[in-house]
């Protein structure tokens, strides 16, 4: 996932799917990462590896402070989150929280995408935020529409063939 600075009290809309991954993560680096990084420098001192010159210190101190703020980023994030109402999910065009079917206009495949905040994109989890090329291009079209956009293996295009909440 990409790292975003939020303004305090900006509202991300979130499906309902990717508020539960990101409540996940939170839990996950409160209960699990802290406790393994506290075990790591209670171990590190129990066998005197404290010293000015000690290499892993240094990367259990800068681990430690990548989870807190991925937690504080985290925390910020859910504050300032809306759940996406799975009724108000357009089904008639390209929008927010739409499930598309695209076809590749020229090499003649389907798949499915999520259009989502860029908060939750996972381009491994076809979870494509709506700010990028191929989100932004899509957005706002309807089936039968096709979307064109420029990525690094050139112009791209895809057919919208379907569109679910």
């Amino acid at each position: 996932m990409e790292e975003m600075e939020l303004e305090q009290g900006a509202l991300v809309l979130l499906t309902a799917e990717g508020h539960v991954r990101l409540k996940e993560e939170l839990k996950h680096l409160t209960v699990t990462k802290r406790t393994e990084i506290a075990e790591r420098i209670r171990e590190s001192k129990d066998h005197g590896e404290f010293s000015e010159d000690n290499n892993e210190l240094d990367e259990i101190k800068i681990e430690q402070a990548m989870v807190e703020s991925r937690i504080a980023e985290l925390k910020s994030i859910l504050s300032g989150a809306e759940i996406m109402d799975a009724s108000r999910i357009p089904t008639d065009y390209c929008g927010l929280g739409s499930l598309v079917t695209v076809q590749d206009v020229d090499r003649d495949f389907d798949f499915e995408i999520r259009l989502v905040a860029s908060i939750e994109a996972n381009a491994d989890e076809d979870l494509i935020s709506e700010e990028s090329p191929m989100g932004d291009a899509l957005m706002g079209r309807k089936v039968g529409e096709i979307a064109e956009f420029e990525a690094p293996a050139g112009t791209i295009r895809y057919k919208i063939t379907k569109i679910r909440a």
